[in-house]
Order: structure tokens, then sequence, then C-alpha cells
């Protein structure tokens, strides 16, 4: 995994092998922080990063200069290597470990970003669980945008608050925004 832009950029990070994780192609990632570089100061947001893995998005806000990022995942190797690599390299990011669900009904914490990564075999309704409930409670800024990263087998096209999305090789990332804002 690879760093791509800002501070840190080509730098190279090796997450321990036995992480349960499938993380986002270079390919894919620089195609979403394109997009995202056209909408975004990325040292004047704050981003929630969900199923965080090995942080790899994470690491890539970090490095183009976001300041508060959370990272949420269920596994303990993955919140301990995250907090290490942020450690070592100065970034502003909490971790949290806790099933992303059950985070989503608690907290209160309004993003201007939320990435989500779930693994990709999770049925139809857990991806649907996502925007719904981000958008039940109110966890996005005005003009905030919530990516869900998923296979192109699935399609999220159909959810409220869906926008638009961009396909990757076998992934595909759906945009929602909260159509209130304008």
């Amino acid at each position: 995994m690879r760093i791509i832009s800002g501070t840190y950029k080509g730098r190279r990070l090796a997450a321990p092998k036995k992480l349960p994780v499938r993380p986002t192609t270079d390919m894919a990632k620089e195609g979403l922080f394109n997009i995202l570089n056209n909408t975004y100061y990325f040292d004047e947001i704050t981003v929630l990063d969900l199923f965080a893995g090995t942080g790899n998005i994470s690491y890539e806000f970090a490095s183009r200069g976001t300041q508060e990022l959370v990272c949420v995942d269920a596994d303990m190797g993955c919140i301990k290597y995250i907090s290490q690599v942020a450690s070592e390299l100065n970034f502003g990011i909490s971790c949290v470990k806790s099933d992303v669900f059950k985070y989503l009904e608690k907290t209160t914490l309004k993003n201007d970003i939320i990435f989500a990564d779930p693994p990709y075999g999770i049925e139809l309704e857990d991806f649907a669980k996502i925007p719904e409930l981000v958008f039940k409670n109110n966890l996005l800024q005005e003009d905030g945008m919530l990516i869900i990263e998923h296979s192109k087998h699935t399609d999220l096209s159909g959810l409220e608050n869906f926008t638009n999305q961009r396909k990757y090789g076998g992934s595909v990332f759906s945009f929602f925004e909260n159509k209130t804002s304008t």
C-alpha cells in the first residue's frame, strides 16, 4: 500500500498479512481523491473512516493535510496497526474499536466526509443501513458527503440520497449527499 499524494507522497506501508482486509487499490484511490480535490480543502475538513481496515484512506487524507480523522473498525489488529502508523507519521487519527453499525447508532460526531469500505460480501440490506444511519442521525455537515466503496456487482443507486457513482476496475464508489442542503 502506498500514499499517493501530500506530505508522505510515495511512502510505502506494509500492513501485517494477518489483517482481514482488502485495501483500496492505488488506481481507485487516485480516482477518488481527484474527485474530492475539486470539492474540498483537505486541511479544513473532518473525516470518518468506517470499516477502516489498514487505514489506507485515512493516511491519504492525513498526508494531504486533514487533521481530524476518526477510524472505526471491529478488528483489534486493524486498530493497533492504524494507531501505530498514525503515531509514527504524526497523523491526527483517532481510532475506535467498534462494530460500525453500533458506532453509527451512538455517535453524534458530524463530519464533512464519511468513507465506508465494508466487506464486499455483505448483504445489500447491510449496505443500505450505512446511509440510513448516517442521514437519520444527521452525521454529515452541510455539503458533506458519504462515500461507500463496493464491488461492481453491488448496486446502491436505488438508495435514498444517492447522487452518483464512479467505477475503477472491480471497485465502485457510490456517493451520497444530503439533498436538503444546497
